[in-house]
């Protein structure tokens, strides 16, 4: 099966631009258009929604930030602006919902290896093969040291 749409999530994060190189490396191959995700997860869910306090502003930077970082980070591989994608919610969720908007035929997210506790509460990672109704590639990247 050849792939026409690709969509890669990033964190923004160290590991990133190898998880990208791999999805850029597939689209050369195939022939397909590459987009990027990055999901801004909610201050409410990440911090509780029992704390009664107005993170818009702090919500507003954090999302003002990671365009900023996303808009570095694609313009520096060519990736055009029409295929950069910047959402807040939960990441799993929003990356199945971004990859089902946009109609591409393969995600691709970092995966890290997990253990423990962590491999026992699950991943963003396994949180999309959950999501997703298309295929999923995570690409295994180095934990930052």
């Amino acid at each position: 099966m050849a792939y026409k749409k690709i969509l890669v999530a990033v964190d923004l994060g160290e590991t990133s631009t190898g998880v990208l190189e791999k999805a850029h490396e597939i689209a050369q191959g195939q022939g397909a258009i590459l987009h990027v995700l990055h999901a801004v997860e909610p201050l409410s869910i990440t911090y509780g929604g029992d704390i009664p306090m107005d993170f818009s502003s702090i919500q507003n930077e954090i999302y003002d930030q990671a365009r900023d970082q996303l808009d570095q980070f694609c313009t520096a591989r060519d990736i055009p602006q029409s295929q950069r994608h910047l959402v807040v919610g939960r990441p799993e969720a929003e990356i199945a919902a971004t990859a089902a908007d946009l109609h591409v035929d393969l995600i691709v997210v970092g995966s890290h290896a997990r253990f423990g506790l962590a491999l026992l509460l699950g991943s963003t990672t396994d949180g999309v093969l959950h999501h997703a109704d298309r295929d999923v590639l995570a690409v295994r990247v180095a934990a930052p040291a």
